[in-house]
């Protein structure tokens, strides 16, 4: 049996990878909307899955439509069975999931959903399977919008059903956090990057949150249930969030000039089967100067801006090992970007081991100097191992932790 996902443009799909995990023949199944037609009447496969802009497009071509299906005005699954095509929406069960497994209840909550497209639609159907007391639904034009839904009290969680935030534009949030005084859950559907502005925000203020990496990978699954008609565990729907995560995540390194990240960066890569990015050689062939260069020319402050523009350009990326430049940490909007996609390692050595050979602001404040300033940030890595001998115990130690 053959399985596949129905869509326009599917270059950053991950569906085919969650469903190849499970064993499945699933492919990836691009087409205009004037071919729509024809593949809901092939049968070249056993089922499908439908994302946008054809969720709607396909429910005429099926011979039967599900009560969540047809609350959400949307079809993301088709099951066939003795030659019926039937209906189904599956991101309503991925959403109730994505919430409880943060330990969130939607039960008598105020639930703010922000966006009035498709995604919305799964998402207050969810709200109303689990008896939230009040949906209230936020539109750029609609009567509740972006300028006045601050005037609302009591809104314990936010949902996150628009694009704002996803890659390519990562950098964006579409609302402040901080003036919703009861908030206490954050959900944002959107996955790549796997913390978004919002979720960052969230993180900061002490809120539960999460992003859609769940919510896809369960729908997935509950596709699966409805084509082999069985019941996944749970615990597979983890285990493959856990794996999706760890291979497009990317690892940082961060830590003082000549702690050894280049280096290790490099071995850790190649264990990794991650691309390897040195940011200093990124700036180099950006402006066509060396950091040691620049920082000489015309001094640290136009450095850094420098830095943090590649340093966007490189992390917004996936799956891959970025040795970042000792002061690049320092700068919260830096520390932000790396939190998006990459979990952090500090590579510590000791300071008698440092080397200043070619590196300016080592010379000119010295290196303890430097240290103490950055220690702190440095210090809110997710991971610390320590490089003062055997790289190679460093690198066992950084696979260990990872």
């Amino acid at each position: 049996m053959k399985y596949c996902l129905l869509g326009e443009k599917l270059g950053h799909s991950y569906s085919k990878e969650i469903h190849a995990y499970c064993g499945l023949d699933y492919v990836l199944k691009e087409v205009t909307p004037c071919m729509v037609a024809d593949f809901a009447f092939s049968n070249e496969f056993s089922g499908y899955n439908v994302t946008i802009p054809y969720k709607k497009t396909v429910m005429p071509y099926l011979d039967f439509i599900s009560e969540d299906a047809k609350a959400v005005g949307a079809v993301n699954t088709v099951v066939i069975k003795g030659g019926k095509k039937h209906g189904h929406n599956t991101d309503v069960c991925g959403f109730i999931y994505s919430v409880k497994r943060i330990g969130v209840t939607l039960t008598d909550k105020t639930v703010m959903i922000l966006g009035t497209g498709g995604a919305h639609n799964a998402v207050k159907r969810a709200c109303e399977i689990e008896k939230a007391k009040e949906i209230i639904s936020v539109g750029r034009n609609s009567k509740i919008n972006y300028k006045n839904c601050y005037d609302i009290t009591g809104v314990d969680v936010i949902v996150n059903a628009t694009p704002v935030g996803m890659y390519p534009n990562v950098f964006d949030s579409p609302i402040d956090l901080s003036r919703f005084k009861s908030l206490t859950a954050v959900i944002d559907l959107i996955y790549n990057p796997q913390k978004t502005k919002l979720l960052i925000q969230a993180e900061e203020l002490g809120i539960k949150n999460t992003n859609g990496l769940s919510m896809l990978v369960e729908q997935a699954l509950c596709s699966q249930d409805l084509w082999l008609d069985k019941t996944h565990d749970y615990s597979l729907t983890e285990e493959i969030i856990s794996k999706i995560s760890k291979d497009k995540r990317n690892v940082c390194l961060v830590g003082m000039p000549s702690s050894g990240k280049s280096t290790i960066g490099k071995l850790l890569a190649e264990k990794l089967s991650k691309e390897f990015i040195d940011l200093d050689i990124e700036i180099e062939k950006t402006v066509g100067k060396t950091p040691s260069e620049i920082i000489n020319e015309r001094g640290e402050k136009a450095f850094r801006e420098i830095e943090t523009a590649v340093l966007k350009e490189v992390a917004i990326k996936s799956s891959k090992v970025i040795a970042t430049g000792g002061g690049a940490i320092i700068s919260k909007e830096n520390r932000d970007v790396i939190k998006q996609n990459s979990i952090s390692v500090y590579i510590k050595r000791d300071l008698s081991l440092l080397s200043v050979n070619g590196r300016p602001l080592s010379i000119a404040k010295g290196v303890e100097t430097l240290y103490n300033e950055r220690k702190d940030f440095y210090n809110l890595s997710d991971i610390t191992v320590q490089n003062n001998g055997d790289i190679n115990e460093c690198l066992k130690e950084i696979l260990n932790k990872l």
